[in-house]
C-alpha cells in the first residue's frame, strides 16, 4: 500500500488529479443525465471531465519536465499547473466555475499543503468562484463549495479530518440543492455541477486516506441518496434525495413537460427562454480591462462567468448576439480559442441545433492563429496548440464533434500528441464517427496532407493520399536554446539558434538567417521540389525574401511558399517536399 501523504505535496496533487479524472469518468453519464440547470443540455458531467483532464495533463507535464531529476516538482509548481490547465481547458458553466475553484485553492496551497492551509484554500476557492459569477444563485455548485469550506473550519491539525469534513459538508449541501432551486426540485434531481464537485472532493479524500468515500449526496438521515438509475431500455430517471421517483419523471430526469426555465446560473428565476448562444473564449487582458468587459457582457446576456487572473482569463456567457460578445473581448484584449454554440428552443427546453452531418471533414492541430486561418479557409476544423498549452484529448474530441461529419481525418501535427490523438480518435469512434489518424509530426506535414485532401473520393483512398503526402515532407524548425546542453550537433549555449531536422538538432547557429540557410541546404541536399516556410509572429518578411532568394540561387526548379504562422513557439517552420 502506498504511503499516505501528511500534506498535499506535488505527488499528492498529481494523485488527486488522476483520481478526480477517474471519478468523473465513472460518473460523467449520470451527471449529464441530471443536468437540468442552467441549461438542460446534458453535458455538465462531460464538461467537468474535460476540464479536469486538462488540469491533470498540465500536472503531468510538470512531472515530465522533472523526469531526469531526483526530486519531485515543488508543490507550488504542481498546484499552479493544475489551476492553469483547468483554466485553459474549462468547458461550459460548470467547468469554468471548477477552474476558478481550483485556482482559488492553488493560490493558498502554493504556500503549504497542511490542514491549516487546506482550510484556507477551501474558503478561498468558494469565495473566488462566487465572485466570478455575475449574479450567484443558491442551490448550485457555489453553495456546495461554500458549505464544504464551512464544514472544514476548526482547529484540528489532521489533514484527513479536514478533507473528510469538507467532503461530508459538500454531500450534505448537495442533498439540499433541490430545496433551494425550484427547477431541481421539480425534476427531482440534485445540482449536476455540485455533484461533480462532490466527486472531485471525494477523489481528494481517497488521495489522503487511501480509501474511496461513499458516493453521491447525503440525505438528512446521513445515508447516501440514490443516484439516477437505469430502467427500461437504458433510459435514466431522476430520483430525488429521498429516493422516491418524481411523478411524471421521464428520460434524463426531466418531468414529462420538460423543466420550467428557471433561468441560468447567474440570473433570477424568470421563467423565460434563455439566450440563443453560448460564447466561450480565453482572453489575454489586464485586470482593469476585464472589469469593463464584465459590465458590458452582463448587459448583453446572462450566465456570465469570468475566471482567471495574471493576464489570462476564461470568459463564459450566454447571449443572443454572439458577435457582440466576441467584439467585447477584442476591445478588452486578445481573445482566442473562441467557441460559439447555438441553442434553439424546442418543447420548452434548450437543445443544440444539429444539421445533417457532412460526409467527411478534416480536423487539424496548428501551432498559431495564422495557420488556423489558412486551414479553416481550406475547409478544416482547427485546434490551436499554443506554446506550453498542448490540447488534451477532450479538446480534440470536441473538435471532431464540431466538424459534424460521418468521416473525419485527424492531423495532430506533433509527435508528442500521438497518444492524445489516438485516445480522441477512439472516443469519437465510440460515438459513431469513422476516424482515421494520420500521424503527422509537424505543421508543415499537415499542410501537405491537407493540400491533397479530396472529400469526393473514397475515404481509404483519401487517407492513403494524405498519409503519403505527409510522409514525403521532411520538416524542420528553429528554436532558441534555453540553457547549455548536449545535442546531436554538439554542445549548445543558452541563446544559440538550434536547427532541428525531423525532430533532432542538426545545426547550431548564432542567428536565425544563417541557421535557416544551413538547415535548408542540408534538407535540399537530398532533393526536393517545394519548400514551405512558416514565419513566427515576430519574424520580419525580409527573412522570407532572403530565404526565397537563397533557394532560388542554389537549388534550381525548387519553388517556395511562405505563410504567416502568427503566435507560435518556433520563429520558423520549414517543410521540404
Amino acid at each position: 500500500m502506498p504511503q499516505l501523504p501528511d500534506d498535499l505535496d506535488a505527488v499528492a496533487v498529481r494523485t488527486w488529479c488522476s483520481l478526480a479524472l477517474e471519478a468523473l469518468g465513472r460518473e460523467r453519464a449520470e451527471i449529464d443525465a441530471i443536468n437540468v440547470y442552467p441549461i438542460a443540455d446534458g453535458d455538465t458531467g462531460t464538461n467537468l471531465y474535460l476540464t479536469v483532464e486538462s488540469a491533470a495533463a498540465a500536472v503531468e507535464a510538470v512531472f515530465a519536465a522533472h523526469e531526469t531529476g531526483t526530486t519531485a516538482p515543488a508543490t507550488a509548481d504542481a498546484v499552479r499547473a493544475m489551476a492553469h490547465g483547468a483554466l485553459i481547458g474549462a468547458r461550459g458553466n460548470s467547468g469554468t466555475i471548477l477552474a476558478q475553484l481550483l485556482r482559488g485553492m492553488a493560490g493558498v496551497l502554493a504556500d503549504g499543503g497542511d490542514a491549516a492551509h487546506l482550510r484556507l484554500a477551501l474558503t478561498s476557492a468558494a469565495d473566488a468562484a462566487r465572485q466570478a459569477v455575475a449574479h450567484p444563485v443558491e442551490g448550485t455548485v457555489l453553495t456546495v463549495a461554500a458549505e464544504a469550506a464551512e464544514a472544514a473550519r476548526g482547529e484540528d491539525p489532521d489533514l484527513r479530518t479536514v478533507v473528510t469534513a469538507a467532503y461530508e459538508g459538500a454531500r450534505g449541501a448537495l442533498a439540499r440543492t433541490p430545496e433551494q432551486l425550484a427547477v431541481l426540485g421539480r425534476a427531482g434531481v440534485v445540482d449536476a455541477g455540485g455533484r461533480g464537485l462532490v466527486a472531485v472532493l471525494g477523489a481528494l479524500v481517497e488521495t489522503v486516506t487511501g480509501q474511496a468515500p461513499v458516493r453521491g449526496p447525503r440525505t438528512a438521515s446521513g445515508n447516501a441518496a440514490k443516484a439516477p438509475v437505469t430502467v427500461d431500455g437504458g433510459s435514466v430517471v431522476g430520483l430525488p434525495v429521498g429516493g422516491t421517483p418524481v411523478e411524471g419523471a421521464t428520460e434524463g430526469g426531466l418531468p414529462t413537460g420538460g423543466p420550467s426555465a428557471d433561468g441560468p446560473l447567474d440570473c433570477p428565476e424568470d421563467g423565460g427562454a434563455g439566450p440563443a448562444f453560448e460564447v466561450i473564449y480565453l482572453l489575454e487582458a489586464r485586470d482593469e480591462q476585464v472589469a469593463r468587459l464584465r459590465t458590458r457582457l452582463d448587459a448583453l446576456g446572462d450566465s456570465l462567468v469570468v475566471v482567471g487572473g495574471d493576464g489570462l482569463w476564461h470568459v463564459h456567457v450566454h447571449v443572443d448576439d454572439a458577435g457582440a460578445a466576441v467584439e467585447a473581448g477584442v476591445e478588452a484584449g486578445r481573445p482566442y480559442r473562441i467557441r460559439i454554440t447555438h441553442f434553439a428552443t424546442e418543447s420548452g427546453h434548450d437543445v443544440r441545433v444539429q444539421a445533417e452531418p457532412a460526409q467527411r471533414a478534416v480536423v487539424v492541430v496548428v501551432p498559431g492563429d495564422g495557420l488556423a486561418g489558412l486551414c479553416t479557409e481550406a475547409g478544416a476544423t482547427t485546434v490551436i496548440a499554443r506554446p506550453g498549452e498542448p490540447p488534451a484529448s477532450g479538446e480534440l474530441v470536441d473538435a471532431i464533434r464540431r466538424a459534424h461529419a460521418r468521416e473525419v481525418v485527424l492531423l495532430p501535427n506533433d509527435a508528442a500528441l500521438r497518444h492524445t490523438a489516438a485516445a480522441a480518435a477512439e472516443q469519437a469512434r465510440t460515438e459513431g464517427v469513422r476516424v482515421a489518424l494520420v500521424p503527422t509530426r509537424a505543421a508543415v506535414q499537415g499542410i501537405a496532407a491537407l493540400a491533397v485532401h479530396e472529400p469526393d473520393r473514397g475515404f481509404d483512398e483519401d487517407v492513403v493520399a494524405m498519409t503519403a503526402a505527409a510522409g514525403a515532407t521532411r520538416y524542420a524548425e528553429l528554436a532558441v536554446a534555453e540553457r547549455q546542453s548536449w545535442t546531436m550537433a554538439g554542445i549548445c549555449q543558452a541563446g544559440d539558434i538550434l536547427g532541428l531536422i525531423d525532430g533532432d538538432v542538426a545545426v547550431i547557429g548564432a542567428d536565425v538567417p544563417g541557421t535557416a540557410r544551413t538547415v535548408l541546404d542540408r534538407m535540399l541536399a537530398a532533393g526536393g521540389e517545394l519548400v514551405t516556410l512558416v514565419l513566427g509572429e515576430d519574424v520580419p518578411d525580409t527573412l522570407a525574401d532572403a530565404l526565397e532568394e537563397h533557394v532560388r540561387e542554389g537549388h534550381l526548379a525548387v519553388d517556395t511558399v511562405v505563410y504567416r504562422g502568427g503566435h507560435q513557439r518556433a520563429p520558423l517552420l520549414i517543410g521540404v517536399e
